[in-house]
């Protein structure tokens, strides 16, 4: 079985396609083989800055033969449609086949396809991904049509034999014509070589400094950064996604140390190292001591004979100017600071569009602001406090830094407010209240910082859902999912227990345009009643107006209201769902009252979901559901509600007496964790209904002849069903 090498050389690609550029081709080429008839062994792409390769090995030489047999029209079916039906199978009539089938007899005709080359294939196969090819962007260049994302200068296509015998796959695509020759390094290895394997393309690749691995790379450079840092007592600021970029930039990676000059070390460690990444792809070297960024690191494409001490002066003198800028943009912006504080900052956020519904970021600043004043309280922040860092949160917006580089937002923040003289908790809010950006990021825990971050997004959220510029489909372009799923995981993981309705309500209140024309009226209406008719008993068209204003009032919280938590509900599914929480016992949850407090509804679903996962809540949700239907099914009968205390001197059997007793302890019990919402303690006294449950379900049964007797086990059913429902909606749990 022969093994297939394909390389593209082409220019530069950037190192953000890379990574993808190989998967594509990888999938592409291999899809359409094994769809063509063709099977492989096993498969690898690799990609650098100039080449996107892959091989194959245990290819096999040709597609195997195909037999089809295909059904044709009635053999006294008109002459065309036969003349047609010969035409699509590729056959001539002596070559058909009758049969006789229910209906008469039918023309069938076997076709024989016989099997083709691999390098036949390949080349039908590559030529087709070439030209269809997903780039993100691409190009056109010359006369030709072909386009890619750089100019391609080569196509290398060999199919290797088991004797080692390599020969060059016919294949041309715009005039770019298939061989088995490729190029080395620019600089150091140019010129064009032959190769007969993918070993021997490797090895050669490497001898003339191409490492074609981009793994291998990334690990090249991080060793070697790591090492030099360590020899000089500091350490490599780690950063996954730069040093995959800079992998990819490179095809010989030479890493060099750098110095940054005494004139920057006092710069935010994080503005040194955003700075360096963004504009010159540097990594940071830190002192682990001090926590400065004292030197960085660049990765060169080259070697050369001063061991990088040119390309480092290159670079350091690049570095300076780049830093200048940070360095007065850093001081410039605490000079503001100082002579008119944060919120003199934040003044020209005011000339600033939020959106063109919801004002400025003024106007979204103040509302903030309010809303946080009332959370303070829920998470044991000081009105005060929780305002003031909400008023001054976003002021950093206005400061040339995060202007150059808004990634820092928040984080600069906090440097400027303690800058200027803000503390207990206000500067910390200033950076954390953006927080969590994604599942994997940390949710603030100071009280400060929650209040101002749950009213940043409660604000975003209550805000668009007031315009109804609420999420479709896949599009989310105010990241609104993100929003909710950060309220979420902010009151649940710091177990906050508030109502977000009722935060939905505030705001509404305050700031929505319907709400607030149908209070002024309603107030305007209340004062002309107040000052024509005072004491008057009479209903008048002034007090009709003023509850119909009201009930409008009320319509919107609940229309939207309603709505926004149904929203919640949904991203909450999805949170409880990536820890392992079923649907059904979610829906369960959601439909008990208090639905809206959502730390609530989690302790109430993950104690639910803990209990169903254990023997004793299996079978007491079997339980359940039987008393249940045999309750239902009795009381559809019976046309009443078999919701009355069944009483322990009708009892005929020792299980219904010993259910009887468990059910009368267990009542006060699960009441009593329920107020205290100790969950884990209500499915305690849930797990001890199992076995007497179990046991009446065994030895009783339900409908006995005596009416009295009926009705009183069939009350004791509608016990097991009240204190079952008033853990969580058991009728909605599967199986």
């Amino acid at each position: 079985m022969p093994d297939l090498l394909i390389e593209l050389f082409s220019e530069e690609i950037p190192a953000r396609m890379q990574t993808r550029a190989a998967e594509d081709l990888k999938a592409r080429v291999t899809d359409g083989l094994v769809e063509a008839g063709l099977t492989y062994a096993g498969a690898a792409a690799f990609s650098t800055p100039r080449r996107l390769a892959l091989t194959l090995s245990g290819l096999t030489a040709s597609s195997p033969a195909q037999r089809e047999e295909r059904k044709g029209p009635r053999t006294d079916a008109p002459e065309k449609a036969i003349e047609g039906f010969l035409r699509g199978a590729g056959v001539a009539r002596e070559d058909l086949e009758v049969r006789d089938e229910k209906k008469g007899q039918v023309y069938y005709a076997t076709i024989i396809r016989p099997g083709r080359d691999a390098d036949v294939i390949v080349a039908e196969v590559l030529e087709a991904v070439i030209r269809g090819f997903p780039w993100p962007k691409s190009m056109r260049w010359g006369s030709g049509t072909l386009r890619w994302v750089r100019p391609l200068h080569s196509i290398l296509c060999i199919l290797t034999d088991d004797a080692g015998e390599a020969h060059v796959v016919d294949l041309d695509v715009d005039g770019i014509t298939a061989g088995n020759t490729t190029e080395g390094h620019r600089f150091m290895a140019p010129g064009r070589f032959a190769v007969s394997s993918f070993d021997d393309y490797a090895a050669k690749l490497k001898k003339r400094h191409v490492v074609l691995d981009a793994a291998e790379r990334a690990d090249a450079i991080w060793q070697d950064a790591t090492n030099q840092a360590f020899a000089a007592g500091l350490e490599v600021v780690k950063d996954r996604g730069l040093l995959a970029e800079v992998a990819g930039l490179v095809e010989w990676p030479v890493v060099l140390m750098g110095t940054i000059d005494e004139a920057f070390l006092g710069l935010p460690p994080e503005v040194l190292q955003t700075s360096m990444k963004e504009h010159q792809k540097f990594f940071s070297v830190r002192n682990a001591k001090t926590g400065r960024i004292e030197r960085f690191v660049t990765v060169a494409n080259r070697e050369t004979t001063d061991d990088g001490a040119t390309i480092l002066a290159g670079n350091q003198k690049v570095l300076f100017a780049r830093l200048s800028d940070a360095k007065f943009f850093w001081e410039n912006d605490l000079r503001l600071v100082q002579e008119r504080g944060l919120e003199g900052m934040a003044a020209g956020l005011a000339n600033v569009t939020f959106h063109n519904k919801l004002g400025s970021q003024a106007d979204r600043i103040e509302r903030i602001a309010a809303l946080a004043r009332e959370i303070a309280p829920m998470v044991g922040a000081k009105p005060d406090l929780a305002a003031e860092a909400a008023r001054v949160a976003k002021a950093d917006l206005q400061s040339e830094m995060v202007g150059e580089f808004p990634e820092l937002q928040g984080l600069m923040g906090r440097y400027y407010a303690e800058a200027a003289g803000h503390n207990d908790g206000v500067p910390e809010a200033c950076e954390e209240h953006y927080k969590p950006l994604g599942p994997g990021d940390a949710v603030p825990s100071a009280p400060v910082s929650v209040a101002v971050a749950l009213a940043d997004k409660i604000d975003t959220l209550t805000g668009f859902w007031a315009i109804d510029e609420k999420p479709t489909g896949s599009k989310d372009p105010y990241a609104l999912r993100r929003a909710a799923l950060g309220v979420i995981r902010l009151l649940v993981e710091n177990g906050s227990s508030m109502q977000v309705t009722k935060l939905t309500k505030i705001w509404l209140e305050n700031h929505d345009e319907a709400c607030q024309k149908a209070k002024m009226a309603s107030q305007e209406a209340q004062k002309r009643l107040d000052e024509t008719m005072p004491d008057s008993p009479m209903e008048t068209h002034e007090r009709i107006a003023i509850a119909t204003f009201q009930q409008d009032i009320a319509r919107r919280y609940g229309e939207l209201g309603d709505d926004l938590l149904a929203f919640f509900h949904d991203r909450l599914k999805v949170y409880l769902r990536d820890q392992g929480v079923r649907h059904d016992v979610i829906d369960a949850c959601i439909a008990m009252e208090g639905n809206d407090d959502l730390a609530l509804l989690v302790k109430r679903a993950t104690a639910l979901s803990d209990f169903l996962k254990t023997e004793d809540g299996g079978n007491l949700l079997q339980g359940f559901k039987r008393a249940n239907n045999i309750l239902s099914q009795a009381e559809d009968n019976d046309g009443v509600e078999y919701s009355f205390g069944a009483d322990v001197k009708f009892s005929e059997t020792d299980e219904e007496r010993a259910l009887f007793n468990a059910l009368k302890d267990a009542a006060p019990r699960i009441d009593t964790a329920l107020k205290s919402e100790d969950f884990a303690a209500v499915m305690s006294a849930l797990a001890n209904l199992r076995a007497p449950i179990d046991a009446f379900f065994e030895a009783v049964q339900v409908n006995a002849e005596n009416q009295v007797v009926r009705r009183n086990r069939l009350n004791m059913l509608g016990q097991i069903r009240k204190i079952g429902l008033s853990a969580a909606d058991l009728t909605r749990i599967e199986g």
